[in-house]
């Protein structure tokens, strides 16, 4: 996943981006989210590549693993 994704406080202030990018992994995971294929990225971003795509879905999982938050009861 790191060789995909740098983090560099004088790059997007910081916020983990596709290496050698200024595109925010958050960036990715929202479009994906709001229903984006990622053909449909790989368009829009010529200078990025699938594996990059699934390094910011990998960056994802690892933060939620990592990182435990309770979440509040949904009552029905």
């Amino acid at each position: 996943m790191f060789e995909r994704i740098s983090i560099n406080s004088k790059i997007c202030h910081g916020q983990a981006c596709i290496k050698g990018t200024r595109i925010p992994v958050h960036q990715i995971l929202q479009m994906l989210a709001n229903g984006d294929t990622i053909e449909e990225l790989l368009e829009d971003y010529p200078s990025i590549k699938r594996e990059d795509i699934l390094a910011c879905l990998d960056y994802a999982g690892s933060l939620a693993e990592e990182q435990l938050s309770p979440l509040e009861a949904v009552e029905n």
